[in-house]
């Protein structure tokens, strides 16, 4: 169910904002990002705004208490520029998977990675190309070698131009068949 930490690794979070920190961090690999104050959308979830600096855009981090020890969980992640349409959470997914939505980004330029669980290295890469200037539709195919793992992670994210770091992403859980 949870995208950050898998429940294979020892690593748990205390609080919300501590467990979208983690995320931001070790699996975007965001630098240095800012992180808001929950925002509690049911008695035991809610979603952590995240920016790249104390101005840039959001991405709302779906967060979740789980487990036996009520420790904060990562289900996914939104942002308004990059939306995701097809494949929807949970959904099944075959190599090469289609991907449709639309989005906004420096040249129109969004990155995507299909990712396995308790593995930091995607099994496969792309782009899609959505709009610069406004929201526009993408859709595109993305190759990926045999999962090894029952679930895994569908990331979109655009980089910065001026340093390559990432700006915002969208992060949807999947279930590899």
């Amino acid at each position: 169910m949870a995208v950050w930490p898998t429940p294979a690794s020892s690593v748990r979070y205390l609080t919300p904002g501590a467990a979208a920190l983690g995320f931001a961090t070790d699996y975007l690999h965001m630098v240095n990002p800012v992180i808001g104050p929950f925002q509690e959308t049911g008695s035991l979830s809610g979603q952590v705004p995240v920016a790249p600096n104390a101005n840039g855009p959001e991405t709302k981090v779906l967060v979740r208490r789980l487990g036996s020890d009520n420790s904060w969980w990562v289900l996914g992640a939104k942002t308004d520029t990059i939306q995701l349409t097809e494949p929807v959470g949970n959904a099944t997914v075959t190599s090469p998977v289609t991907l449709v939505g639309a989005a906004m980004a420096f040249e129109g330029t969004v990155r995507t990675e299909v990712r396995e669980d308790d593995n930091a290295n995607p099994i496969g890469t792309g782009t899609v190309t959505g709009r610069g200037d406004a929201m526009g539709p993408f859709r595109g195919s993305l190759a990926f070698t045999k999962a090894t793992s029952k679930y895994g992670a569908i990331v979109l994210y655009t980089v910065s131009a001026k340093d390559g770091s990432v700006v915002v992403a969208s992060v949807t859980r999947v279930r590899f068949g």
